[in-house]
């Protein structure tokens, strides 16, 4: 069981480091938030505080490509969830629900995209397009 609890903590970690560098940040924040605090009145501000903290020094490193500490700002998430699976092991069910919730575009089954063009005879290239801005065919 131990096993499983750290490969989900691990899991945890990387999606919600993942999750502090998209646009989706301030969802997943909360989520994240209701998860460590789990219904405990007034851990809401200092586990929101912590996570925010955590994203400035993520965005940070990043930008100067120090990967030693958005590593360390990782195994920090990674042991804390450690942490509350181990002291209650039925909070596993609550994490794997948020990390399939939050689960990354990227990983979800990508669609199919049928274009159907009517109404005459195209003798050239068609676009379809929302914009476009220095577009050259030929």
């Amino acid at each position: 069981m131990e096993a499983e609890l750290t490969s989900l903590a691990v899991a945890g970690a990387t999606a919600l480091v993942t999750q502090m560098v998209t646009d989706g940040w301030e969802h997943a924040r909360d989520r994240v938030v209701a998860f460590f605090t789990r219904g405990r009145d007034g851990e809401d501000e200092v586990v929101e505080g912590e996570l925010e903290e955590s994203r400035a020094e993520l965005v940070a490193a990043r930008a100067a490509d120090d990967e030693e500490t958005a590593a360390d700002v990782q195994e920090e998430w990674r042991i804390r969830l450690r942490r509350v699976l181990r002291t209650d092991p039925s909070a596993a069910a609550e994490l794997q629900a948020l990390l399939d919730e939050l689960k990354h575009p990227v990983d979800q089954p990508k669609g199919a995209v049928h274009n159907t063009i009517s109404g005459g005879v195209q003798h050239g290239v068609v676009i379809q397009a929302h914009t476009t801005g220095d577009l050259t065919i030929g």
